[in-house]
């Protein structure tokens, strides 16, 4: 009896063994093959946390041609100020992919009055790409509340359509949290833009009059442009220091350095070449983009070409946003402290050629410095800074006026020729350009020695 019992235990403890085993090989299979599920591969649970540098800059570069078909009207029809959205946009998406950066760190503490940025939760993974498409997107649509419906729409669908392609590979959750934690950062950097005095109301503005002084000039007359820009609050803190420089001695003595410098430009359009007809052309910023937008273009086929990795591209969108922002307030904090006339004025008036016109019509605030050559060189000193001053490439702004492409070795080479090309339009003279080199170079190292991207 005791023997066949023994049998039938064993019997039974075997059966149940071969059928723990069964069940759990079954187990580990299926677990195998959901693993390999491209289902699973996109589930909703926390994955490994990828770095920024994981990223392309698909992202950056679609926003960037977003901006400028948004923006593109004709001139005097309303339109957004592309250099401010790229300004905080790229602020924002900094900060909104930062933390997949190991070796840069936040800009809070540095920017001036910039708020502290919200916190990744710890453990969780980040789709960095879908993080900048939200905080960009957020930005744009933000500071362009007067878009049309049409390109309103065209931003939406852009947002949506790079949000779907993230879905498909990570799944919904990840990307959702990395939605909300784009569009947080870019609420509180959008909030902080606010308190930058260019929501202030200020007083209709009324050029002062006397010999020598900017006035509106002809065939246009234009009003005064960004009279109190100057006034608005600088994104680094004391980035222009040292920065001003002062304007020639007027005189209108024939053996004067003053006559000289307005006569040379007067020389120069006599005897202006083909060549130098193609560059004012090329620089004269509108038709085209308002504002500082034909950097925003020059930036966008610059990174276009480029194609860095997310990484890189933020760094070089902060930085391109930064510089243009604070480049932009201090160089017409300079224009009207100094209100220097233009040259239309003095060759008319003084040198007595009354019929005397300029290559296209002169911008309308006052003539020193010239913001080409300022702007310029500190857009080309920051993109310098990421991709190194011997980067050759093309600028394509105005093809679709029928004018073709320019080339340039180097960024230094395009911040020459932007200063050049004002003196050969007959709208600045030439130490204005070469003050507005200094001083466009002064920004930017302030920048630099201000603000860490970097951990040291």
């Amino acid at each position: 009896m005791r023997s066949s019992f023994q049998s039938f235990r064993l019997s039974g403890l075997l059966f149940i063994g071969f059928a723990v085993l069964f069940l759990f090989g079954c187990k580990k299979q299926t677990a195998v093959e959901d693993l390999q599920s491209p289902q699973v591969q996109k589930s909703d649970k926390p994955g490994h946390l990828k770095q920024t540098k994981t990223f392309s800059s698909e992202v950056p570069i679609k926003w960037l041609q977003m901006l400028l078909r948004v923006n593109q009207v004709p001139p005097g029809t309303p339109a957004g100020d592309p250099a401010r959205i790229l300004s905080y946009g790229g602020v924002a998406l900094y900060e909104a992919v930062v933390n997949g950066m190991p070796s840069y760190q936040t800009l809070s503490g540095q920017l001036n009055e910039f708020p502290v940025m919200p916190q990744t939760t710890p453990g969780l993974a980040y789709h960095w790409a879908a993080s900048a498409n939200a905080a960009f997107a957020y930005i744009a649509k933000s500071l362009l509340p007067n878009a049309t419906a049409l390109n309103k729409g065209s931003m939406d669908s852009l947002e949506k359509a790079l949000n779907t392609a993230f879905t498909n590979e990570v799944g919904t959750e990840e990307v959702q949290r990395s939605i909300d934690f784009g569009r947080e950062v870019a609420r509180r950097v959008f909030e902080w833009s606010k308190t930058d005095g260019s929501l202030t109301v200020r007083p209709t503005y009324v050029p002062p009059v006397g010999t020598g002084l900017w006035a509106p000039t002809p065939p246009n007359f234009p009003a005064a442009v960004n009279p109190y820009l100057g006034l608005n609050r600088l994104m680094v803190a004391g980035s222009n220091d040292g920065a001003s420089q002062p304007p020639p001695v007027y005189s209108t003595a024939p053996g004067s350095a003053y006559y000289a410098m307005v006569k040379e430009v007067y020389d120069i359009s006599q005897n202006l070449t083909q060549a130098q007809r193609d560059v004012a052309l090329w620089n004269r910023s509108n038709p085209g983009w308002p504002g500082a937008g034909q950097f925003v273009a020059i930036f966008y086929e610059v990174l276009k070409q480029a194609n860095p990795t997310l990484d890189v591209a933020a760094e070089a969108i902060a930085k391109e946003g930064i510089g243009l922002n604070d480049m932009l307030i201090t160089i017409f904090k300079e224009k009207y402290t100094y209100n220097v006339e233009r040259p239309i004025k003095y060759i008319r008036e003084v040198l007595g050629h009354s019929d005397w016109n300029t290559l296209f019509p002169s911008p309308g605030h006052p003539e020193f410095p010239s913001a080409h050559a300022s702007i310029s060189t500190t857009a080309m000193e920051m993109l310098a800074s990421v991709f190194g001053d011997n980067f050759s490439f093309t600028d394509h702004t105005y093809e679709y006026l029928g004018m073709p492409a320019r080339s340039y070795n180097s960024f230094h080479e395009l911040a020459i020729e932007s200063g050049l090309s004002r003196i050969y339009a007959g709208i600045h003279y030439r130490y204005s350009v070469e003050k507005g080199w200094l001083i466009g170079k002064k920004v930017a190292d302030n920048i630099f020695a201000k603000v860490k991207f970097k951990k040291e």
